[in-house]
């Protein structure tokens, strides 16, 4: 029933704001973007007619090679007992880690941050070294370090986590309201209460959602880093693959599908609870 007023009309699109400077600057961007992939594929000689054979060589290496596969091992006791090593080995690398991110992304994140001058940039450093190295270089370091065996695949997680959850947390609180922050600073609170009273209550809910996908992502690396000696089913897979043994491979590789599966949908319901309650 109510008509929109002339003046809240929306403005029509004006051609006058593209300039021709800057159409000329991005058409020059894209042109250059697509001149160095196609010089990449050149150079690295990638060969994309060989794509219409992939999936048949696939399904014949499937079917010549790992099939059926060896069931058998998926219910002795000993593997069970490095799933569940598996599981745990994922669990405390996560705890752990968001534990660290948490104050990591409190001093990270710029607009709270409680040192502008040196716990920000320390902190950044921090987060993106845990983010520059790989899940697997951070286990062979550990490894060769500590020996083999859980601990080290536990320290190379919970850095993964920290390099992962703590750059999202602190994205989180830089695009909090500024409102109650400079509400809580007027009445003279420290840093510590603003963040606890002012930062936390807006971004306890994101953060959630990125502490139960971290641990979606930290599963997943988990089921593998026990291939550079950390433990659990990485152990196995790595013990068959050197002996050829590829039928107990596909049933190795077929319980860490099986389980991340089952890890993926545990945690879009947890995030769709999440989602309804925020």
């Amino acid at each position: 029933m109510s008509a929109r007023s002339p003046d809240r009309a929306q403005p029509r699109r004006s051609w006058s704001r593209f300039r021709y400077p800057d159409t000329l600057v991005g058409f020059g961007i894209q042109l250059a973007v697509l001149v160095f992939i196609g010089y990449s594929a050149v150079h690295l000689d990638v060969k994309f007619e060989r794509l219409a054979e992939l999936f048949s060589r696939v399904w014949s290496l499937l079917a010549e090679r790992y099939w059926p596969p060896s069931t058998g091992l998926l219910t002795t006791p000993r593997y069970l007992r490095a799933v569940l090593d598996t599981v745990e080995m994922a669990y405390l690398g996560l705890v752990f880690g968001v534990l660290l991110a948490a104050p990591l992304a409190w001093c990270a994140a710029r607009n709270v941050t409680p040192g502008p001058r040196l716990l920000y940039p320390a902190a950044r450093l921090i987060v993106m070294a845990c983010r520059a190295v790989h899940e697997m270089i951070w286990t062979i370091l550990f490894v060769s370090i500590l020996g083999f065996g859980m601990l080290a695949g536990v320290l190379a997680l919970t850095l993964f986590c920290i390099g992962f959850a703590a750059k999202l947390f602190a994205e989180e609180v830089e695009a909090i309201d500024p409102g109650p922050v400079e509400a809580m600073r007027a009445s003279g609170a420290n840093e510590l209460q603003v963040f606890v009273f002012a930062v936390l209550p807006q971004v306890r809910v994101a953060w959630t959602g990125i502490t139960i996908y971290t641990w979606d992502v930290a599963f997943r690396a988990a089921t593998v880093v026990g291939f550079f000696g950390a433990g659990g089913m990485g152990w196995y897979l790595q013990r068959y693959v050197q002996q050829l043994d590829n039928q107990r491979v596909a049933a190795v590789l077929l319980s860490i599908v099986a389980l991340v599966l089952v890890s993926e949908i545990a945690s879009a319901v947890a995030r769709a609870r999440i989602a309804r309650s925020g």
